[in-house]
């Protein structure tokens, strides 16, 4: 193997590396802020857990945040929750900081 190879292949496994720490980093953000949302939305209990997975599989239904996002703001909306796009998008922001400390920390 040249020393080329080597380099190359280093690089694939920390593309690799990198991608998972950002799904994991999603996925726990995501998780974060359901369990904020659900508090907002009035939810206790078992129903914050089902409301936070409910949003994580929010992630899967399009690139990118907006379908995160969209599915909070609906929710808001619906049950007339008192936030600013800014404010859920600010919390979006917050909480991914939060997820990636906790990675970070867990190794």
């Amino acid at each position: 193997m040249t020393t080329f190879d080597k380099r190359e292949e280093g690089l694939e496994k920390k593309f690799a590396h990198d991608e998972e720490l950002q799904f994991k980093a999603n996925a726990r953000r995501n998780k974060l802020l359901g369990l904020w949302a659900a508090e907002k939305l009035g939810m206790t209990g078992p129903a914050t857990d089902t409301y936070a997975k409910e949003v994580v599989m929010a992630d899967f239904e399009e690139a990118g945040d907006n379908d995160v996002f969209k599915k909070i703001r609906n929710d808001f909306d619906a049950k007339k929750v008192a936030a600013t796009d800014a404010e859920i998008r600010r919390a979006m922001d917050e909480f991914m900081a939060q997820a990636i400390a906790q990675i970070k920390a867990t190794g």
